[in-house]
């Protein structure tokens, strides 16, 4: 029988981020609808990880410098996934959304049939 490892938990017991999560994330993200020719940036955050991409589309920074596209944040209370969005003229996260799995928040952000992530 193999061993058991337990996974590195954050400094308020949760199990997020992660080095095989965040390669999750940036696995699929390739599959995404919109701005394929750009290459986003997976970051881990305490409780989760931030995506920033290039800014193609000049509609966020004229200059197409990096903006931020998803926050994604694990709550260990109830083991939910929370996907927030940039509302990038206050600078402000604004939830978007809940899951229970990751893949699925991923499909969101891939999706984005609203434009609310790559804008």
């Amino acid at each position: 029988m193999g061993a058991v490892i337990a996974p590195q938990l954050s400094r308020n017991g949760s199990p997020q981020p992660n080095e095989f999560d965040r390669r999750r994330i940036e696995r699929a993200l390739q599959a995404r609808k919109r701005y394929r020719y750009v290459s986003p940036r997976v970051i881990a955050i305490e409780d989760g990880y931030r995506i920033e991409s290039p800014c193609c589309s000049r509609n966020i920074d004229p200059a197409g410098g990096i903006v931020d596209v998803a926050l994604l944040l694990y709550g260990c209370e109830l083991s939910n996934w929370h996907l927030y969005r940039k509302e990038h003229v206050s600078g402000k996260w604004l939830l978007d959304s809940s899951f229970p799995r990751l893949t699925e928040l991923v499909a969101r952000v891939n999706a984005d049939p609203d434009r609310q992530f790559w804008q």
